[in-house]
């Protein structure tokens, strides 16, 4: 099974990236998340059924901290199990002011594959240090790297709440700058459109943009594409990832809504 399938089980893991020039988002307007909120996600294969992404939200561990965490995990399930079985975590962690990612840890299990990475974002250094080991291999050496980055850039989560964070007006581009681990790409990110699609949470008007990630982020062939409600929470409604292997489509299927923020109702 193809490993962008794998990266898509992982979180839809975003694909998009602050470029160099870009600033946090410090003096912009409040963002529409907030610590509480959980999305779940059904993920499609084609007609297959595929698995299920969930990702929460948490707030600081104390008063003083201005680091959110976001937890993420991804499942297989049905058919797809059979052939590559996923158990994927993410905790991703970035300002809760600037939206500018601090570190990322993944535990991935895809099929025969388990990786362990820690990836650190040493913004006094100006590098993004990756660490990873292979619990099959626990007496080869662990990998490291250290690449340059930006002032601020998100990792493959937390790019997801930043983009929720920004205005989006149709025909407009957005650059934006993730690293995850290795060098950082730089992608810009269009508006397309407005369209109603269905969700678990009804039929929603959402604003279509496209991450130009193929032949960059990624170097195969392929499109994505990314549906965020046209309202103040700019939910992620769907994201869909058109690769070789075929279709790969997550569809939002319920929200837990934070304390400070509670999801529109219905039309």
């Amino acid at each position: 099974m193809n490993s962008r399938f794998t990266n898509v089980l992982g979180i839809f893991l975003a694909t998009l990236v602050l470029c160099g020039s870009a600033k946090g988002a410090e003096d912009s307007a409040p963002p529409p998340f907030a610590p509480g909120e959980t999305l779940v996600y059904d993920v499609n294969w084609s007609v297959f059924p595929a698995g299920r992404v969930t990702a929460t939200l948490i707030a600081p561990k104390n008063n003083s901290s201005e680091e959110y965490e976001v937890k993420t995990a991804a499942t297989s399930k049905g058919f797809v199990s059979l052939l590559y079985n996923v158990q994927d975590e993410f905790h991703s962690f970035f300002n809760s002011r600037t939206l500018c990612s601090e570190r990322i840890s993944k535990n991935v299990n895809e099929g025969r594959r388990h990786r362990e990475t820690e990836i650190k974002f040493d913004y006094a250094r100006g590098v993004a240090v990756l660490d990873e080991r292979n619990p099959n291999k626990p007496d080869s050496s662990p990998k490291h790297e250290e690449n340059p980055i930006p002032a601020c850039v998100e990792d493959v989560v937390s790019a997801f709440y930043f983009l929720r964070s920004q205005p989006l007006q149709v025909g407009k581009e957005i650059k934006l700058a993730i690293n995850d681990g290795s060098k950082t790409a730089d992608v810009v990110v269009e508006v397309q459109g407005r369209e109603q699609i269905q969700t678990g949470l009804g039929t929603r008007t959402a604003l279509r943009v496209e991450p130009k990630i193929f032949g960059g982020l990624y170097k195969k062939k392929g499109r994505m594409l990314i549906w965020l409600s046209d309202d103040e929470q700019r939910l992620p409604l769907r994201i869909k990832m058109m690769i070789s292997v075929g279709s790969i489509t997550g569809t939002l299927a319920a929200v837990t809504a934070s304390a400070e923020k509670s999801p529109p109702a219905e039309p």
